[in-house]
């Protein structure tokens, strides 16, 4: 066929390959040094070349903005955690310096996450329950009395008495910074590991699914707030359908003044934040309408006194500036080490493909395990200052890109503009109602809720990736968060499997004076060399998918090696029996027409240009060649040729049937 491509000769030898990567690895030149530091230390490679007159002005403005932002969230959000708002303020501190240090994106702002807050409040409430400080003060009192010292140091409630000695909320913030702790190894692991590839299986539609079914879990989470109502937490598998019944149980206990204060809350909010979104092209900066509400709520609730008139549920004491640093408490880890898996990943997934969306919007480039290590000490470093799980956000980037952030000094003014509040104002919010927060909450998942309108359109593009979407929110919904991940990423695993299991696989015909071959079901017009079938499968070609490919394959030729095989011994042996029975001639040739009879075809070729790897090469080859039917195999890539070459798939001098095009092929054929 007149063309023949000489391959490049490849030196293997693993002996040379480990010598010259440990070579690499262990070699140590200042030059080395200096790009390692530098490497492991973004913030010295762009800090020098900062251009002052160009970009501070844009990152002071847009710190500002959203640390004027995060303010009012890292309170919301501690609720929703189960922690005290102060922790809440620590957290979105260190989180927005150490980023800075660290990080390899100039635009992303790291804080709170809803959705990890929530995961991470399941833990904290299941594991101060099991402390016992969810007792009745009845239980309590015998567990205080004087008797119950006098038992061994091994009992199980002298065990809860030593846990009783700090109180419920610090033993909350002592089990959310040990499972920060927890998940900040995991994720500077991973980096160490170079396990990036990770974040692959977790599309964009799995990932956006997910998200959406924890959103409803917060919203579930967060609505007895609103009406006042003091029901426990409930957690575990099922737990949004056994809030809304408990929910609706104690409905006529509700606090009338939360009520009447979401309400307004929500009449503020939704309005104004939907105005920003529509003139955010017009508006040099979003209108920090959080805070205005916080303002004004926390103005109300003091001089209206609604929690010694009404019974409103308020926020509480919050302290200034920070406690001692405290490592966290070691004997809790193997108690929260496994919940800590899924925050772990779906805190990098979410923080590297923010990162690369919008490093590639802005033209540079992220290193996804630096982003890895980032992530990972904004993680560890804070949970010795008590603070809990962060991650990047969507909703506070956005923000920041649009309001002129150029690098990561936007990160530390939004440090210091907490870091103000934190040392100052932070008791001013002392009469603040807990259902304020909820609804600042239950208002930031505008977003994820607001997917449900893009469903058609998500359906119109891509049925399956609707699917996935669908099956994972739902599954994060009704059965728990971390199932609801676990269920997405199977889902989406055999979705893939299942594409490939039954994959295209058309025959091919010529178009005219051309040498192109295209699908015969797909276009009019085509021609077809006689004798010659044209076939594509359109998938890589492995075990799973073999019998598939044989039976599509015998269905579109029309022709059953196997049976015609089957077929000719049948009449072979019939005709031997009457030879032997000399029962006359007629049959007989009868029965010899038939073991020649013509299959209307003399070769098949196989398009393989879809097909990336092969796992097995089948019998399909042999099976057609015992009945005289030549196969050739065309566009196979330079893996699938070795492949067939090694496992010897052809006979010696046979390696010539293997061709570059298709009409090389049908030509030859």
């Amino acid at each position: 066929h007149g063309m023949f491509l000489e391959p490049q000769e490849k030196k293997r030898s693993m002996k040379a390959l480990l010598v010259k990567h440990a070579k690499k690895t262990c070699s140590c030149t200042p030059a080395k040094i200096k790009d390692y530091i530098f490497g492991f230390f973004p913030v010295l490679q762009w800090l020098p070349k900062y251009k002052l007159r160009e970009y501070l002005l844009g990152d002071i403005m847009s710190g500002v903005i959203v640390g004027i932002l995060l303010v009012p969230q890292s309170i919301a959000y501690s609720l929703l955690a189960g922690q005290e708002p102060i922790y809440g303020l620590y957290t979105s501190f260190f989180a927005s310096i150490i980023y800075s240090i660290f990080g390899t994106s100039r635009h992303i702002s790291v804080g709170i996450f809803g959705v990890l807050c929530l995961m991470l409040g399941q833990v904290v409430d299941r594991e101060v329950e099991r402390a016992g400080y969810d007792l009745e003060p009845a239980a309590l009192s015998v567990l205080t009395h004087p008797a119950v010292h006098g038992n061994a140091s091994s009992s199980p409630l002298n065990q809860t008495l030593q846990k009783l000695t700090c109180d419920k909320s610090c033993y909350a913030i002592t089990v959310g910074a040990t499972m920060t702790f927890i998940a900040g190894v995991y994720q500077v692991a991973m980096g160490f590991f170079q396990v990036g590839f990770i974040s692959v299986y977790l599309s964009d539609s799995l990932l956006s699914g997910f998200v959406t079914g924890a959103s409803i879990t917060v919203l579930t989470s967060q609505a007895k707030y609103l009406l006042g109502l003091d029901i426990p937490r409930s957690s575990g598998i099922g737990s949004l359908v056994t809030t809304w019944i408990n929910i609706f149980r104690n409905i006529h206990k509700a606090n009338i003044c939360d009520a009447i204060t979401s309400f307004l809350c929500f009449l503020v909010l939704i309005p104004t934040k939907e105005l920003n979104e529509r003139f955010k092209s017009k508006l040099k900066a979003p209108i920090p309408v959080e805070l205005a509400v916080v303002v004004v709520a926390t103005l109300a609730s003091h001089f209206g006194k609604l929690r010694e008139t009404y019974g409103s549920s308020i926020s509480g004491h919050i302290p200034t500036g920070f406690l001692p640093p405290r490592p966290p408490d070691w004997n809790l880890i193997p108690n929260v080490a496994l919940d800590a898996i899924p925050i772990a990943i779906i805190g990098f997934a979410i923080t590297v493909s923010l990162s690369e969306m919008f490093a590639k919007k802005h033209g540079y480039s992220v290193k996804a395990n630096q982003e890895m290590y980032a992530i990972g000490f904004c993680n560890i470093i804070p949970s010795f200052f008590h603070c809990f799980t962060t991650s990047a956000a969507l909703a506070k980037t956005l923000v920041k890109e649009s309001t002129g952030c150029r690098t990561q000094v936007s990160g530390m003014v939004t440090g210091l503009v907490i870091l103000l509040v934190l040392l100052v104002i932070a008791p001013l919010f002392y009469s603040l109602q807990k259902c304020v927060l909820a609804v600042i909450t239950i208002a930031n998942l505008r977003g994820a809720l607001q997917k449900f309108k893009d469903l058609p359109k998500m359906w119109h593009l891509s049925r399956v990736d609707t699917v996935i979407w669908l099956v994972t929110m739902a599954a994060s919904a009704l059965i728990s968060t971390e199932i609801g991940l676990l269920v997405g990423v199977c889902f989406s695993m055999l979705c893939v499997i299942f594409r490939t299991q039954r994959p295209e696989a058309p025959l091919l015909g010529w178009v005219a004076e051309s040498e192109t071959y295209e699908s015969l079901s797909a276009y009019k017009n085509l021609q077809t060399k006689p004798g010659v079938v044209v076939f594509r499968f359109e998938a890589p070609l492995y075990y799973i998918n073999k019998e598939c490919f044989k039976s599509i394959l015998y269905k579109q030729t029309g022709v059953n090696p196997v049976w015609v095989k089957v077929a000719k011994k049948k009449a072979a042996k019939r005709m031997l029996k009457e030879k032997e029975a000399d029962s006359g001639g007629n049959q007989t040739s009868i029965s010899m027409d038939f073991v020649s009879e013509p299959l209307g075809f003399h070769t098949i070729v196989i398009d393989c240009c879809a097909v990336q790897f092969l796992d097995t090469a089948g019998k399909v080859c042999k099976d057609y060649g015992e009945i005289d039917v030549q196969v050739l195999l065309a566009q196979c890539n330079p893996s699938v040729r070795s492949s067939l070459i090694r496992g010897e798939f052809f006979k010696e001098g046979e390696d010539h049937l293997l061709f570059h095009s298709v009409h090389q092929a049908v030509d030859f054929a």
